[in-house]
């Protein structure tokens, strides 16, 4: 049985049935189809209590959630319990300041992947990954959960079929994702139709075509003058026994002195320049 916050024990009962509730289309097994509802969901099956998950969903098929708004930082709902007086919901997360998403406008502008799948209304998976690299993680970490029922669990199974409901309403629009965050979706687009279009790659075998008949007169002429095309010494200076240091040492001897030895002054004064 039940157990309210001040440790009272009270009536679970059946819920009231409402008519025109929000039911996800979703009757058994997973609930949220696209991958950014499927990750929500599986943040909630990490940090929220799976008995009162398995209820919420219950009362998410059923309908009991009666309506949801959803602002920056902050999801409101009404559910209704067993009792007539529907119960209120707010579910909270950190909300991105200005500066945030003016860097995360920018990041996102600048990539012509997450650019053109935005504005396409898409969602990109790779979109994680530049939001954690600006460490401001786009799935919550953490919920804070309040609901007026007596329940003390968080969440209770009300708070839950919110949660089940907004991760459904993300498959809808993927947006919603980014609004919860503090950036709504109009508002994400202009900035992003505002940024300049990413440079296209260079190709850096691409060469500027042009006539022949431009280039008749200087077709036979060198690119630098004749004069600097001369002999220039080597930077390296290998010494001149190196080939006797690669190669392995034959095992000659030439009364008892190996014979790279010998060779090695013959090796010196061949590389030395001729007397003057």
């Amino acid at each position: 049985m039940p157990i309210d916050q001040n440790g009272r024990f009270f009536e679970g009962g059946r819920p009231i049935e409402v008519e025109g509730g929000i039911a996800v289309r979703a009757k058994r097994g997973k609930i949220g189809e696209q991958w950014w509802s499927r990750r929500f969901v599986d943040v909630l099956e990490q940090i929220c209590d799976g008995g009162r998950l398995a209820r919420g969903r219950t009362y998410a098929r059923k309908g009991q959630v009666m309506d949801f708004a959803l602002a920056p930082g902050r999801v409101a709902g009404r559910v209704q319990g067993s009792r007539p007086q529907p119960y209120e919901v707010t579910i909270d997360i950190t909300a991105f300041d200005e500066s945030q998403w003016t860097e995360l406008t920018e990041a996102l502008g600048s990539q012509a992947l997450y650019r053109a799948a935005l504005l396409a209304g898409e969602m990109p998976h790779e979109i994680v990954d530049l939001f954690a690299a600006h460490e401001a993680p786009l799935f919550p970490e953490r919920l804070d959960i309040q609901c007026s029922c007596p329940d003390w669990s968080v969440p209770c199974k009300h708070g839950s079929a919110v949660l089940y409901v907004l991760a459904e309403a993300f498959d809808d629009d993927p947006f919603l994702v980014l609004a919860w965050r503090g950036r709504p979706r109009e508002a994400l687009l202009d900035a992003l139709r505002g940024t300049p279009e990413p440079a296209p790659p260079v190709d850096p075998l691409a060469v500027e075509e042009s006539a022949l008949e431009d280039h008749l007169t200087d077709y036979f002429t060198p690119a630098i003058s004749l004069s600097r095309l001369r002999e220039r010494p080597s930077r390296v200076n290998a010494p001149p026994e190196l080939l006797l240091r690669a190669l392995d040492a034959p095992p000659v001897r030439v009364r008892h002195i190996p014979l790279t030895d010998l060779l090695r002054p013959a090796y010196r004064d061949l590389a030395a320049p001729p007397d003057a």
